[in-house]
């Protein structure tokens, strides 16, 4: 059917509107288009610029250098050293069997280290190193380098290590490093990006491990260029990192080394406190161990070796540890009293060998007892039912102010791992704890240091301080931060009566040096030099036990402490001796010795001691010196 003029013209139009609206869009479109290209390529170009750079800049993070640890004459305590391994990039050699034959020729390979650095080639990345050897020596890696153009993909790379020349010195206190673990970035709410380059070496316990963010230093970035497969094309740049402070400690490795020597194969500790700031002279706790074995893992074996050790090498006695203080806490009993008005020095209390309290006797050290004594004299003789007496007098709120002015019951914030608190026990305490009230039996207990009272070497050694000064000092382990000097802990006056001070510096001072002072025969005899001191034995069971039948994990503790000069006082000194028996016969003597160590910084003349024990103080002092000789000669070949 023929269309008509008019429905042609008709569809004409309606088509060429149809074609300006499509055409109309497309234009349209294409403008957008242009737009969209013009705003991503010119106002959009810097930022697209910046993510192609990421995509082909990457940057790697550099180990900062660990700050070392000197004691207080500079000797080095903690250090780094370099460690050398050799590596294999798979991708630089055809055969990879073929080279580690070459290699092993060269350098004695672990068989076990080697099948796990094979069994971690990657042969999707076959240009990532793989460590075949670490902890190789200079001669082996001398040996590598000169047959370098044999071992083809075979590198040699240089790194640092933690080492303790010092060895078990200072394990308890210096602590050490090891690689880190969970626990470790577990302190960390976001934890610093340098903890994942891998072996990076973490403190884990001591000094080390509450310096850790300090000692660490920061550290150092470089800018390397990448392919689209991560691999290293080359180094863009490079900031190295900032290496942390050095920490010099107020130890001294002389009397260091000498405490452990006197200390033995003894279960024991040792605490020397200066007078004037607090410093830790030395702090040593027997049986140690070597550090430098768990910078790079334990051994199976030798950990078995510490764990199943009765001694318990791994435990700091001189801080982690608490026992009763026993007869050591008279003197806390007494200064209550005596601060509290309610004794005078020259008042006498009768021992008749026991004291019934609450129907219950107890009784007192001597069970024939010692008469009629006075305060001096229950010092001396360390008569228990004075003090029992006392309790009933003063109470127990008054003796636990008192511990607690004296240091007790408190950490002082010493940076060394499992500080403990000890316990001051009160009524509070009880009835919180046990859900029960405090009776009189155990005021009592606690005059002599027995109950609940608990003590580390280090507060007895705070308390015998702050006696022998009648200041607030405290403990001070960290001398200097880098170059600048830690504030001395010399302390403030406590407020205590000085008349009351000296009384009971008098009745210390015929502990040991009155012929019937339970520690005469540990005494110094040196002019200027003599020593005041408190013997204390504290029990380990609720039973009296014989000592010398029992087994020795049964038996009492000994502990002595003490201060000298007593007329001028420079040091205090704590010693607890695990199932010594009596102090005045396993402790005393050791603080009597390490006492003349430390005030003449060394061995001290024969005539600083009794007559009749010159002969035996001559050998003892010869063995002592051998055997840390040869100790020193075996640090330094580890080292």
């Amino acid at each position: 059917m023929r269309r008509t003029v008019r429905e042609t013209e008709e569809s004409a139009r309606r088509i060429t509107r149809r074609g300006l609206l499509l055409g109309s869009a497309q234009l349209g479109f294409a403008g957008v288009l242009a737009l969209r290209m013009r705003y991503m390529q010119v106002d959009q170009a810097s930022q697209f610029q910046l993510l192609a750079e990421e995509n082909r800049i990457s940057i790697r993070l550099i180990s900062p250098t660990r700050g070392r640890i000197f004691d207080r004459n500079g000797l080095v305590i903690a250090e780094n050293e370099p460690t050398y391994k050799i590596v294999l990039v798979p991708e630089d050699t055809d055969d990879v069997a073929d080279v580690i034959a070459r290699v092993s020729s060269l350098v004695e390979l672990d068989e076990d280290d080697l099948n796990r650095a094979l069994a971690n080639i990657d042969p999707n990345r076959p240009f990532d190193p793989v460590t075949i050897a670490d902890r190789v020596s200079w001669q082996d890696v001398s040996r590598v380098a000169a047959n370098a153009p044999a071992l083809p993909g075979i590198n040699t790379e240089v790194g640092q290590s933690r080492i303790y020349p010092q060895s078990e010195l200072y394990a308890h206190v210096a602590g050490y490093v090891a690689k880190v673990n969970e626990r470790n970035l577990s302190r960390y709410e976001d934890p610093p990006s340098v903890l994942n380059l891998p072996g990076f070496q973490y403190g884990q316990v001591g000094v080390e491990s509450k310096y850790e963010d300090l000692l660490r230093g920061k550290a150092g970035a470089k800018r390397v260029e990448v392919n689209s497969a991560n691999r290293v094309m080359r180094e863009l740049d490079r900031r190295e990192g900032q290496t942390g402070p050095d920490l010099q400690l107020t130890v001294d490795t002389d009397l260091q080394d000498y405490a452990f020597a006197r200390l033995g194969e003894e279960s024991a500790s040792v605490v020397v406190m200066d007078l004037e700031h607090g410093d830790l002279l030395a702090i040593a706790s027997a049986p140690s161990y070597d550090p430098n074995k768990f910078v790079h893992g334990i051994s199976t074996a030798d950990y078995a070796i510490l764990r199943d050790n009765d001694h318990r090498p791994q435990a700091s006695k001189t801080v982690q540890d608490a026992y009763p203080p026993g007869s050591t806490f008279k003197m806390v009993t007494a200064l209550a009293a005596l601060d509290a008005g309610l004794v005078a020095p020259d008042e006498t209390t009768y021992c008749p060998g026991h004291m019934e309290v609450g129907g219950r006797k107890f009784h007192c050290w001597k069970r024939s007892g010692h008469g009629n004594v006075n305060l001096e004299q229950s010092l001396r003789h360390s008569c228990d039912v004075y003090y029992y007496d006392l309790a009933l007098k003063v109470g127990i709120e008054r003796i636990a102010a008192m511990a607690r002015r004296l240091g007790l019951g408190d950490a002082h914030g010493v940076p060394m791992s499992a500080v403990t608190s000890g316990l001051v026990p009160d009524k509070l305490w009880k009835l919180r704890k046990h859900k029960q009230d405090w009776v009189i039996g155990d005021s009592v207990n606690a005059s002599i240091g027995q109950g609940f009272v608990l003590t580390s070497p280090m507060q007895l050694a705070v308390m015998t301080a702050r006696i022998a000064t009648g200041r607030s000092i405290s403990p001070r382990l960290v001398k200097r931060i880098g170059n600048v000097e830690t504030p001395s802990r010399a302390g403030m006056d406590l407020g205590l009566n000085p008349n009351h001070l000296l009384q009971i510096h008098r009745g210390m001072y015929a502990v040991s040096n009155n012929r019937r002072g339970t520690a005469y025969k540990s005494r110094i005899i040196a002019d200027g030099n003599r020593m005041a001191g408190k013997t204390g034995t504290a029990q380990v069971s609720s039973t009296v036990v014989d000592n010398k039948s029992v087994a020795w994990e049964k038996r009492d503790h000994a502990l002595f402490v003490n201060f000298a000069p007593w007329d001028d006082p420079k040091i205090a000194v704590a010693v607890v001796v695990e199932h010594g028996g009596g102090g005045s016969v396993a402790a005393a003597p050791i603080a009597r010795d390490v006492t003349l160590q430390a005030l003449y910084k060394g061995d001290p003349p024969l005539e600083a001691y009794p007559k009749k024990d010159r002969a035996r103080i001559k050998a003892l002092q010869a063995r002592l010196s051998r055997e840390r000789k040869e100790r020193q000669a075996n640090r330094n070949s580890r080292a």
